[in-house]
């Protein structure tokens, strides 16, 4: 069986152990200057924003990619993996990394919970880049899709079973979600193998599968009423969105539609030919887009430090 040293991987980072709400985080860090947490996605870890640490990082930004509650070297708590919780986890790691405040950049799930932060803890979050994910207030309207991203979540709703499947053949089945959900192409038999040990880590298919189990059934719950009250909420900073045009999990019609909600300076970035996983796919055009903006927004709000003045 694997501990999570398949989560340690060797690079131009820097690893090591946060704690932060009451759980201790892996993350990897590169470059200094002001903070940009990343937040990976399903079924990844945080080794997905490799590209974009090196990126950043000689871009004159200090870049921390995390391992989310539940995956890689993080704690695997047996309870947390609500997009409230989840959202408690990234802010409280942001303070403890030393900063005031971040420009969270999230895939996926992960940018469900960075969109979360926008409304829970709006003082911490400096801009928003959301990669493949849509507002969660229109996340919800792609379960009438019918796509590939809606059968996983169904299918996660079962009991034990789900989990599984993810293990079953040295997690063969996280290779075949990454190759449906991707462009053509993506990925290499390396990468491949890289999530799949990753995946293999003691506990990481459960705690993946309970933040789906939360999305799905919280619909019909009081706490989903609540949560999804309260992401009505207008957001005030820039948002910059980043879409594969070939993404099956979340099309980009179905994510384009929340701009009502956006107060502050919007970007759209669409990514030709890629699918659910652009920052990987296409990591160089994902990283130029991501420096140009950070670049053009450094002036229209402050830093960590610095008095907020929206």
């Amino acid at each position: 069986m694997l501990d999570d040293t398949a989560a340690y991987v060797d690079g131009p980072w820097t690893h090591r152990t946060v704690g932060a709400s009451g759980a201790r985080f892996h993350v990897a860090e590169a470059g200094e200057g002001p903070l940009v947490l990343f937040l990976h996605g399903f079924p990844q870890f945080w080794w997905a924003w490799r590209f974009q640490l090196t990126a950043l990082a000689a871009a004159g930004y200090r870049a921390v990619a995390a391992d989310m509650r539940g995956y890689g070297a993080s704690d695997k708590t047996p309870r947390g993996y609500d997009l409230v919780t989840l959202a408690q986890d990234a802010s409280g790691l942001i303070r403890a990394l030393g900063a005031r405040d971040a420009v969270v950049v999230g895939h996926g799930v992960g940018g469900l919970v960075a969109w979360t932060m926008t409304a829970y803890h709006p003082d911490v979050v400096r801009a928003l880049a959301a990669v493949s994910s849509p507002h969660p207030r229109r996340a919800v309207r792609l379960l009438a899709s019918g796509g590939p991203g809606v059968r996983h979540m169904l299918k996660a709703q079962l009991p034990i079973l789900p989990e599984h499947r993810l293990l079953a053949d040295g997690c063969i089945r996280v290779g075949h979600l990454l190759r449906e959900w991707s462009g053509s192409g993506w990925p290499d038999a390396e990468t491949e193998k890289r999530y799949r040990r990753a995946f293999a880590i003691p506990k990481v298919s459960h705690c993946s599968l309970e933040c789906h189990r939360w999305i799905f059934r919280s619909r019909w719950r009081l706490d989903g009423a609540r949560y999804m009250s309260r992401m009505r909420r207008p957001i005030h900073i820039p948002v910059l969105q980043i879409h594969g045009d070939n993404d099956p999990v979340c099309p980009p019609k179905a994510v384009f539609g929340a701009q009502r909600l956006l107060m502050g300076s919007h970007r759209p970035l669409r990514i030709a030919g890629a699918g659910h996983f652009p920052h990987e796919e296409r990591p160089d055009e994902v990283s130029e887009g991501l420096v140009g903006w950070l670049r053009e927004i450094g002036d229209a709000a402050p830093w960590e430090g610095e008095a907020k003045r929206w």
